[in-house]
């Protein structure tokens, strides 16, 4: 059965957690933020870094086409236990890669103790305050995209 793997870390409570933990942390930025959990590497990209893999998922889920180029993803891949976060344009600019690699690092600590779903919840939550310095919340600032988990 597809998704086995997925809900051997995580349960429908925990996705509905981090839709809620990335609804409460867009009320306070601009930033756009989604979660993809894929359990494998898709077929035709098994060569693909994780990077490259997030790139992919940020264009699949048009997360380019926000206002002011500030989506984020945090990218997971559960068969290689790997992630990534991968921000846009106008995120880059005002927000260095070694802040992200401290998100990850703080994400990996909770994954290593196997609580994947407060790993996800924390780096929300981080990616989330940090957006809220760079990008606060606009007054005409509108849900561009989507809170729900991404699963394939």
């Amino acid at each position: 059965m597809k998704n086995d793997l997925v809900y051997h870390f995580f349960s429908d409570d925990d996705f509905l957690r981090v839709s809620k933990k990335i609804k409460e942390m867009e009320k306070i930025t601009a930033g756009e933020i989604r979660v993809s959990i894929k359990e494998t590497k898709p077929p035709l990209q098994k060569r693909k870094s994780i990077r490259e893999l997030a790139e992919a998922e940020f264009y699949k889920l048009n997360m380019q086409n926000t206002r002011d180029k500030t989506g984020i993803i945090i990218y997971v891949l559960l068969k290689e236990r790997a992630f990534y976060i991968l921000a846009d344009s106008g995120i880059n600019e005002q927000v260095s890669q070694d802040t992200w690699d401290e998100v990850r690092n703080e994400m990996q600590s909770k994954f290593k103790d196997g609580h994947f779903s407060e790993g996800i919840i924390l780096g929300i939550e981080r990616v989330g305050n940090i957006l809220s310095k760079y990008f606060p919340i606009k007054p005409d600032d509108v849900n561009e995209l989507s809170n729900r988990v991404v699963l394939d």
